[in-house]
């Protein structure tokens, strides 16, 4: 009896690790780069991570629905992101009418249509393309990418019409006819660019627009978003009290551990706030209540906390909105009908789910929402790299969602802001690692490069092996007398 139990708390073990096997080496990696770095802080690394999850949430977002539909890992995404960049050039070069905020918005009213109709177009082709999507959308990516640029080369200015001078266009010699984008340019015009045509001498650049529309002290958005979380976790656990037929599940223990670590979040907050230190200082009666040197390390531990970048609340609040969307959306009629299409396009049609109509809305949903993360990467960066910054989107933010533990047939939310996390402050300590071991820094971006296409090929490895192994034994099962 013992015997059986020990082995089948090793299998669980085995299976655990192989499902996590890639998380738990990001971990491991980032962990072993913190230690061995002598130049990172923790507001630094903060810093760093707030940033990059910011500007990457939407994009590794729009990754799950086409899993869902069982597309797949969307390398495609990148067509939506050129979606992003062509209404960002078109605003750009008519900067002086749409400056700042303003400007930023038409980005994203230009691409939705833009993108809905390549995730059209997308959409019909993996139909066509049916059980070899993710080699299709890696084809879609690199086809979109020579047309963009053959528009933006050839087409503008050869075809479509280019003022002369324009800061965005090829410079050419006189007498020349202009063609062509430059190979980077600005989100926002520098103060004193528009000095004398008629506009003033300076305009609001679209340039970080969207962040800089709200920011709070980074220990305020902890505790806002500790008490947030802790307020769902209670809601959720009456809602399952209230509603067993619901089908949600969650073990009591579970729910204690998430709550815990809520409440040591929120303390945390508290006590980096200077509420205690304050109120410490008053009861202590002191001179200068504004003095932290009662408690031991306080005043480090304070200044550290005070390095941290200010919070971007606009844009976390458009994060949080996109997650909650999809979850929403998995709930929904069509939700469910992604998931049928998923798990079987057989027995969906048998079901009288219109499969391809519903693989091609997924597909517009994902284009749609990595235009809109295009847009707000690139606010974010505030340096447009006209021919090159959309190229590694597909793999970055696959690679990141895998990380976080989804699969080409399943991811959650959960998943993309876990992976978020993971994949990014890999790329922050890979320098320090790079040292470390080869005593050169260039070293870590080979390891990045490793890394991200390490963890693709591991993850679809493993989950093909799953595949033939959950095969083998059905049809094992299926032969036994």
């Amino acid at each position: 009896m013992i015997n059986n139990d020990s082995i089948s708390v090793g299998g669980k073990l085995r299976a655990f690790l192989l499902d996590k096997i890639v998380m738990i080496v990001f971990l491991g990696f980032v962990v072993f780069g913190f230690i061995v770095s002598d130049t990172f802080t923790p507001s630094s690394f903060t810093n760093d991570i707030v940033t990059r999850f910011f500007r990457n949430g939407v994009l590794v977002l729009a990754l799950i629905v086409p899993v869902m539909a069982g597309l797949g890992l969307n390398f495609g995404i990148v067509v939506g992101a050129l979606a992003g960049m062509l209404a960002i050039v078109f605003v750009r070069y008519h900067y002086t009418l749409f400056p700042g905020i303003g400007g930023l918005l038409l980005c994203f009213a230009i691409a939705t249509p833009i993108a809905i109709l390549f995730g059209f177009l997308t959409g019909k082709l993996y139909n066509k393309t049916r059980g070899q999507e993710m080699v299709a959308s890696l084809i879609v990516a690199f086809f979109a990418d020579g047309v963009y640029q053959l528009f933006l080369l050839f087409v503008v200015g050869g075809i479509i019409p280019v003022r002369w001078g324009h800061r965005m266009i090829n410079p050419v010699a006189e007498g020349v006819r202009p063609m062509g984008i430059r190979s980077s340019f600005e989100m926002g015009l520098p103060a004193g660019e528009m000095t004398g045509r008629g506009f003033g001498d300076e305009l609001p650049g679209m340039a970080r627009a969207l962040n800089n529309l709200w920011r709070i002290e980074f220990v305020y958005a902890l505790l806002a978003v500790a008490i947030a979380a802790f307020a769902f976790l209670v809601i959720r656990r009456v809602y399952m009290k209230k509603n067993p037929a619901s089908g949600m599940r969650e073990p009591l223990w579970q729910f204690c551990v998430k709550s815990a670590i809520c409440g040591a979040v929120l303390l945390f907050a508290i006590y980096s706030s200077g509420v205690i230190y304050y109120w410490y200082n008053v009861l202590a009666n002191t001179p200068d209540i504004n003095r932290l040197d009662h408690l031991p390390g306080i005043s480090n531990f304070a200044v550290e906390i005070s390095r941290i970048d200010r919070f971007p609340v606009v844009t976390g609040m458009v994060i949080a909105a996109i997650g909650l969307f999809i979850v929403y959306f998995s709930k929904t009629k069509l939700g469910q009908d992604c998931r049928s299409v998923g798990q079987s396009q057989q027995i969906a049609n048998v079901s009288g789910i219109n499969v391809d109509r519903t693989r091609i809305i997924a597909t517009i949903i994902s284009t749609v929402l990595a235009a809109w993360g295009m847009i707000i990467f690139l606010q974010d960066m505030g340096h447009v790299s006209t021919y090159t910054v959309y190229r590694n989107i597909g793999f970055f933010s696959v690679a990141a969602i895998l990380v976080g533990g989804a699969t080409a047939a399943k991811a959650s939310v959960k998943n993309a802001m876990l992976g978020l996390v993971l994949f990014h402050a890999m790329f922050i300590v890979s320098p320090a690692v790079g040292m470390f071991l080869f005593d050169d820094g260039n070293a870590g971006e080979y390891m990045r490069t490793f890394m991200v296409y390490g963890v693709i090929g591991v993850s679809l490895g493993l989950y093909v092996w799953k595949a033939l192994k959950a095969s083998k034994a059905k049809f094992r099962l299926d032969d036994a007398p």
